[in-house]
């Protein structure tokens, strides 16, 4: 099964700072993954990065887990985080994952 991770950054593109309450981003997140009906769970958290200038920056960072998305699914995904969140990229990983499930038996 594919496994995809969104990394979005919530540092804004211009201000190199974060415009909003955290809340605000996970809101607006979730309603993009409700209009395109996929399946998800989204991770906050804290990390740091260099940008191709050579700045370094820390900030917080949404983390959007998908399975078994269609690619132009998550492109189009992907490309609204970046417009709605104001970002210059947002970071796809993708990779194949063993997946299965574990219940309690009586």
């Amino acid at each position: 099964m594919k496994k995809t991770e969104i990394y979005v950054g919530l540092n804004d593109l211009d201000t190199k700072e974060q415009k909003f309450e955290t809340s605000i981003y996970l809101s607006l997140l979730k309603k993009v993954c409700i209009n395109y009906q996929v399946p998800f769970s989204v991770n906050v958290i804290e990390g740091g990065y260099v940008h191709e200038s050579g700045e370094y920056t820390q900030e917080t960072t949404l983390v959007l887990t998908l399975f078994d998305i269609k690619r132009e699914d998550i492109d189009n995904i992907a490309k609204d985080l970046c417009a709605f969140f104001h970002q210059e990229s947002v970071l796809v990983a993708t990779g194949e994952v063993e997946v299965y499930s574990v219940s309690e038996t009586i």
